[in-house]
């Protein structure tokens, strides 16, 4: 019996490739939203807010996604996105990163949020060519201006990458 302890111990300390190293089990999951109905009643306001509907929508995604520990909570710079983004970052008790679509720095973004779980609210264009950029080829069409509806959800697991849409609407 002594014999086998040692050797039990000898296998785990001299051959540690023999067991899982936490890092080789990370997992890094990204959630891309669009923002929830804006209030499309003044045709010249570029930022307008989210209307009662889109306000309900922005409380059932955080309620979606009432189970899942987000690390950090990304947004465009508008106050339909954010309004769509707060519940979910309140909840997880996160503040909300603001970022620029068209300036953002996709290596610093993927360093940034490497082995963590991110939720990313867009727009009907940016949300689909964002996930695009992070799969790395163009899958996703934009998204229809009357569609507040699809979650794009990527995995990236030992850098392979799985990506699915839903439509929760």
């Amino acid at each position: 019996m002594k014999q086998l302890f040692i050797i039990g111990f000898l296998l785990i300390f001299t051959f540690p490739s023999f067991s899982q190293t936490e890092e080789s089990t990370k997992t890094t999951t990204y959630y891309f939203i669009r923002h929830a109905e804006k209030d499309r009643s003044d045709k010249t306001n570029k930022n307008p807010h989210l209307t009662e509907a889109g306000k309900k929508r922005a409380e059932r995604w955080n309620n979606i996604l009432k189970h899942v520990k987000f690390d950090a909570v990304y947004s465009t710079d508008y106050n339909r996105t954010r309004e769509t983004a707060k519940p979910t970052a309140t909840k997880n008790e996160l503040e909300l990163i603001l970022y620029h679509p068209h300036k953002l720095d996709k290596e610093a973004f993927l360093s940034d949020t490497k082995n963590k779980t991110v939720l990313v609210v867009g727009h009907s264009n940016s949300t689909p060519t964002f996930v695009n950029s992070i799969l790395g080829y163009k899958k996703y069409e934009h998204i229809d201006d009357n569609n507040n509806g699809n979650l794009y959800i990527v995995t990236i697991i030992d850098e392979k990458i799985i990506d699915q849409v839903l439509e929760i609407n």
